[in-house]
């Protein structure tokens, strides 16, 4: 298989399979184009030659046997949402880099313990897996048990001796409260998930610190996808009307949130204001465009592949724990509460 031949079977001209296997530009081309390449690369198993110039004339590469899986580990949808998939396709860019490919892909569901699921994990051509998402106790000791080397990143930490790559989701959501509470907010609301959520427990904290309401009336409990963030918004609405601000904890949710302020007759942010976390390409062309935490979705990705092949070739022994930064991305959806906003 050359360059030529995937771009053929891609529709699309050796040039743009080039920027895309390369990393060269991640605007290269569409996502689902991006997808397709990288599809046929998987099936074709096709690896870059070590000389860049016959990369440049499409010649032949021989066929990889080191790769990588990826595990979704957050929740069974993992993959449609687009924090995690373009995570997934940032490692696998990188891996690639490196003469590995992404070879499989797994969820929450493959990690129990019947003998099929095992010898997926077992395979012997996968020679490590990358974790996207924050993992219960039960999949870590499905790990432990069947997989030798193991990248872990996410906005959460885990009780794990694996590499960590992590952008701070506590520290994350107290920039996004304080935001908030520096607009004028002072009644503040949660959608979201709870339970171990390093996010939830920011929210809770920095309310506290400033001695502002935080009862359950302010806080939905949900899934967070678009569908949990329209439910939980919905919800806080009809039993909280001294709201005027939503913190979601990702940036889906809050997608769904703003479809339920909207259906309610109300306007973002005079009315409602609306945070986030994650900076998806999406959230600056919603309308208006959504304030939200940068998360290095890409360079988390990267970084990942890196040090999960690092591990696996000896380049390091210890347990290592990255943290890369974020920054608040200010947009549209926040103001202060208007003069005639819910909370006056």
């Amino acid at each position: 298989m050359t360059l030529k031949e995937i771009a053929q079977k891609a529709g699309v001209s050796i040039s743009t399979v080039s920027r895309v296997i390369n990393n060269q530009n991640s605007k290269a081309a569409s996502k689902e184009v991006q997808d397709r390449i990288w599809q046929i690369v998987r099936e074709t198993g096709y690896t870059p030659n070590i000389s860049a110039k016959s990369l440049q004339k499409g010649e032949q590469a021989p066929i990889n046997t080191r790769s990588l899986a990826c595990l979704f580990a957050r929740t069974p949808d993992s993959p449609n949402d687009p924090f995690f998939s373009s995570l997934a396709r940032s490692v696998e860019t990188a891996a690639y880099q490196q003469n590995y490919l992404v070879k499989s892909s797994f969820t929450a569901f493959d990690l129990t313990e019947t003998a099929s699921n095992i010898r997926m994990f077992m395979d012997p051509s996968i020679n490590g897996v990358a974790v996207l998402g924050r993992i219960d106790k039960a999949g870590l000791k499905f790990l432990k048990q069947h997989c030798r080397f193991v990248a872990y990143t996410g906005l959460n930490e885990i009780n794990a001796k694996y590499d960590q790559i992590l952008c701070d989701g506590y520290q994350a959501s107290v920039t996004a409260v304080e935001h908030l509470i520096g607009l004028g907010h002072r009644h503040i609301a949660y959608i979201g998930e709870t339970n171990n959520e390093t996010r939830y427990n920011g929210y809770k904290d920095t309310l506290e610190k400033h001695r502002l309401p935080c009862n359950a009336s302010y806080v939905a409990s949900v899934q967070q996808t678009s569908g949990g963030g329209l439910k939980g918004a919905l919800k806080i609405l009809e039993q909280q009307p001294l709201v005027t601000a939503f913190f979601c904890s990702n940036d889906v949710t809050a997608i769904g949130a703003m479809r339920a302020i909207r259906d309610k007759g109300l306007k973002i942010p005079k009315d409602i204001s609306v945070i986030s976390i994650d900076d998806i390409d999406t959230a600056q062309y919603l309308s208006p465009m959504l304030t939200t935490i940068h998360v290095p979705i890409e360079e988390m990705g990267q970084m990942t592949a890196k040090i999960l092949i690092d591990r696996i070739t000896g380049g390091h022994t210890l347990p290592m724990k990255i943290f890369l930064p974020f920054y608040l991305s200010q947009r549209e959806s926040c103001a202060p509460p208007g003069e005639d906003g819910r909370d006056r």
